[in-house]
């Protein structure tokens, strides 16, 4: 761990405390590195469209829109190398909220998401990018059927 010592006036710091208190940090160290991740996460997203990423894209559509449930449903398929899974929920009789869970470049993630979200009927959607790293593709013995060995990537935030 490396230690470095910052100064603020008065008022930051009351303020700083105040949301460390608010959030329920343990200490002014665990806000100041949760700080620094997500600026580091922003600025990866903004500068590196070819990394790799997980991400989580959330919406909320109504399921009575003219062949929208067809429309995700086929936008889904035709990306299906990015998706990993879909979470679906009913929240009343009109509206349904979908969690579709991706793994892949970051570019391909976003032009995914804004694709399905600017779907007539879709509201609410959101994209939320976490870049990692991809370990070199290793074998798993046994993973595959018929005792063949299998070849998968681990992935790792970058921080």
């Amino acid at each position: 761990m490396e230690r470095f010592t910052i100064s603020l006036d008065q008022e930051l710091a009351r303020e700083f405390d105040d949301l460390v208190a608010k959030r329920g940090y343990q200490n002014r160290s665990e806000a100041i590195r949760d700080l620094l991740r997500h600026h580091l996460e922003s600025s990866r997203r903004t500068d590196a469209v070819d990394a790799y990423c997980v991400a989580n894209l959330s919406y909320i559509y109504n399921h009575h829109e003219r062949a929208l449930a067809e429309r995700l449903t086929e936008l889904q398929h035709d990306h299906h190398n990015l998706i990993v899974s879909t979470l679906h929920v009913h929240l009343d009789h009109d509206n349904c909220l979908e969690s579709v869970i991706l793994k892949g470049p970051v570019a391909a993630a976003r032009v995914f998401a804004d694709a399905l979200i600017a779907e007539r009927g879709v509201r609410h959607g959101n994209l939320n990018i976490i870049s990692v790293e991809a370990d070199e593709a290793h074998h798993h013995h046994g993973d595959a059927p018929h005792g063949k060995v299998a070849m998968h990537l681990h992935l790792r935030p970058k921080t």
